[in-house]
Parts: C-alpha cells; sequence; structure tokens
C-alpha cells in the first residue's frame, strides 16, 4: 500500500505511497467515431510508449456484460464512469499518464469509460496498443469549428482549437451519456476516480473545486469591469475562480440550457468587439458562464499551479491539505523539466505514471 506524504517545504522530499488497486479485464477495442480505416495509419514516428500492465478489478466490484460497440452500446451501461481527456500531439504523454494514473488507483477500473477528444486521426492505434484492455472511444474534434471564434492568448499553447473541445462535449459525445468527469492532459490521479464521479452537484449544471480567495478582477480587463453591459453579467451572482482542468459535468442540463451557445456568445464578443474583454485563452468563457454557479468540489481533487505561471514555469509546492489529484497547469509540464534534468520536486510523483519510451 502506497500513501502520499506531502512536500512541506519548497525543497523537501516526497514520497506517495497509494493504494495500487486491481484493474480490467479484458473489453473489446472501441471504435472510432470516425471510419476504422483512418487507423491504418502509424502513430507520429515520435511516440513510443510501453504497454501498460494488466490491472484487474477488485472481488467487490460489480461486473457488467460486454456489449460491442454498434448495436446497443456499452456506453449506455449506467454503471459505467465516464472520464473525458483530450488526446494532443505535444500533450499526449501527458495523456497517456492520466490514464495510467486512473487506471492504477481504480477500484473498479473495468467501469470506466475513456472519452478521447483528437485533432489528429492516427491516435486510436497508439491507444490500444498501450491500453489493450481500455474501455475508450475516440471523437474527432474539427478545429475549424472553433477556430474562428479563438482569440490571442498570454501563451500560444492556450490558442489550440483542442483547448476549446470541452466547450462541445454534450454534442460531442452519445445522449445515453449524462455525467462526465472532464480532466486536462497535465495531471495525475492518485486516488480512485469513483470518488469524485459521486461528487453531488446540487441541482448545478458542473461541480469543481472553487478559490474564492484569488483575485477573480484579474480575469478580465478593465475594459469588461468598466462596462456595466458586459460586468452586470455577475449581478446578484457570488463568482470565484474554478480551473476547468478539473470538473464534474451533467451533460442532461447542459443540453438543456444551450450551454455551448452561451460560452460561443462571449467567445465572439470578445473576438468581434472593439476591446479585449480578457487575456487567458479557453478560461474566462467558463468563468462569465459558470462562476457563481459552481457545485464547491474539495480542493484535493484539483491541486492544481504545478507547472507554475503561464511564463516562467517555476516550481511550486501544494497547497494545504490531502491530495487527490496533481495538476501541472502552468508552462511548465514534469515531463519535459524531467528530460531536461532539471525537474522540480514534485515533477517526480508524477514519473511513476510515464509510459513514455521502450
Amino acid at each position: 500500500m502506497l500513501w502520499i506524504m506531502r512536500l512541506s517545504g519548497f525543497f523537501s522530499a516526497a514520497v506517495v505511497m497509494i493504494v495500487l488497486s486491481p484493474s480490467m479485464q479484458s473489453f473489446p477495442p472501441a471504435e472510432a467515431i470516425r471510419s476504422s480505416n483512418l487507423d491504418t495509419y502509424s502513430p507520429l514516428n515520435r511516440f513510443s510508449f510501453r504497454k501498460s500492465s494488466p490491472f484487474r478489478n477488485a472481488e467487490e466490484c460489480t461486473t457488467t456484460p460486454i456489449i460491442k460497440l454498434g448495436k446497443k452500446s456499452g456506453i449506455c451501461d449506467p454503471s459505467l464512469v465516464h472520464v473525458a481527456i483530450t488526446l494532443d500531439v505535444d500533450y499526449l504523454r501527458g495523456s497517456i499518464a492520466a490514464v495510467h494514473s486512473i487506471l492504477r488507483h481504480s477500484l473498479c477500473p473495468e467501469s470506466i469509460f475513456f472519452h478521447f477528444l483528437v485533432s489528429e486521426t492516427k491516435l486510436e492505434t497508439l491507444v490500444r496498443s498501450t491500453f489493450p484492455q481500455l474501455k475508450f472511444k475516440v471523437y474527432y474534434f474539427d478545429p475549424e469549428t472553433v477556430r474562428s471564434l479563438i482569440s490571442t492568448s498570454v501563451r500560444q499553447a492556450l490558442e489550440q482549437p483542442l483547448n476549446y473541445a470541452r466547450n462541445y462535449l454534450a454534442d460531442l459525445l452519445e445522449p445515453c451519456v449524462r455525467r462526465v468527469i472532464y480532466l486536462d492532459s497535465d495531471l495525475v490521479v492518485v486516488d480512485d476516480i469513483s470518488k469524485l464521479w459521486t461528487t453531488r452537484l446540487q441541482g448545478k449544471t458542473i461541480g469543481a473545486p472553487e478559490y474564492c480567495h484569488a483575485n477573480f478582477t484579474k480575469y478580465f480587463t478593465s475594459s469588461f469591469w468598466s462596462d456595466g453591459s458586459y460586468s452586470g453579467t455577475f449581478s446578484g451572482r457570488s463568482p470565484c475562480y474554478f480551473n476547468t482542468g478539473v470538473m464534474v459535468i451533467d451533460l442532461g442540463k447542459w443540453r438543456r440550457f444551450g450551454y455551448t451557445k452561451r460560452i460561443e456568445r462571449w467567445m465572439q464578443i470578445q473576438k468581434s468587439g472593439a476591446t479585449r474583454i480578457y487575456e487567458l485563452g479557453s478560461l474566462p468563457p467558463f468563468l462569465l458562464v459558470f462562476a457563481g454557479h459552481v457545485a464547491p468540489i474539495d480542493h484535493r481533487w484539483n491541486q492544481h499551479g504545478l507547472g507554475g505561471d503561464n511564463v516562467r514555469g517555476s516550481c511550486r509546492d501544494l497547497h494545504p491539505g490531502p491530495v487527490s489529484l496533481l495538476h501541472w497547469s502552468g508552462s511548465g509540464k514534469p515531463w519535459l523539466r524531467l528530460d531536461s534534468k532539471q525537474p522540480c520536486p514534485l515533477d517526480t510523483l508524477w514519473a511513476p505514471y510515464d509510459l513514455y519510451g521502450h
């Protein structure tokens, strides 16, 4: 058994000890949302991942019959835990590590279904070879869907269309999928994700850890706050900052109230207006629509900011309190710092989940 011992200081040593839960039994490879002949191409040559060890369910897990995709889809099984992650060429190493961490610490990994959002159609084969028993489906997100709505940001990586794919989960995923956990690619889960899945949303559309001590005004420009037609959107709300890299989403409510269109409306205002109302990529439109209407989730589920700020990517320590998820949001990514032989102390907690290389 492994337990996490937190870092108490900036350069203090950390040891991760986490329950290595049993894993998944065999499940037929999922069919991509696009035609399967796209997957006859080899993945990009620069990537080579080791095959993950098979994980088996604990005895107390309820086993559900395997139903092939295409007829009565196994995706619609109400006992499944649904997790959505993007697969981006530049962040692929992080996505694979995130999936590995989830499987490794899940009591019932056979009950997890992964929904991978991609703009590169050659990646499904790589996932299959790395996780042969994984339950998953790949969804192609057309970059042109959102490209005309994206405005420049403080960091070029934040301008990539796939960053905005989470806005379209309700459209991309099957109607029978009514709840999903969305996770960024630069994190690892060090607890049983079913605990996050069972979060009560208290009638809200999304749940996320909130940080009400943060200076909320900095996420929008002075032009935004000086114009009542914009800033008035927060009237009657108590908005708090939340990080969109870890969210539990009620897709049924999202579809019913048309939140994708609401997010797009703010992106259109930013793109076509005479003045900018925000600077930070895909986060501000989410804050405009949801801040003040978020079901609070324990901070242990998003120990974020480990990648430093959006420019320097400096080392950071953990926030006080227990840890269930480590998130390298910011410009510094653990795989790059480890490869450069200049890791931050916490980057060593990401390394055990890295399957990159032979």
